[in-house]
């Protein structure tokens, strides 16, 4: 069994990337609201970068808890 502090860090970075990844959301939705194209493409695409990045910050945490158990059975 990995210790304390290894699921500690796992929560960890799975609950900073949800809170990023609802950033991301709102960020992306709130883009639509602009008037100027150009600040449009920008908001845009680093909202896209906010949520892939929270994305994998969640999938990583995940797949590590998920073949920590599986090597156990």
């Amino acid at each position: 069994m990995k210790t304390y502090f290894w699921w500690f860090k796992h929560a960890a970075m799975t609950i900073l990337s949800v809170v990023f990844l609802v950033l991301g959301v709102e960020t992306l939705v709130a883009s639509y609201r602009l008037a100027n194209p150009l600040n449009f493409i920008m908001v845009f695409f680093s909202s896209s970068l906010i949520i892939l990045i929270s994305l994998v910050g969640i999938l990583y945490p995940v797949l590590q808890v998920y073949t920590l158990l599986k090597s156990k059975l």
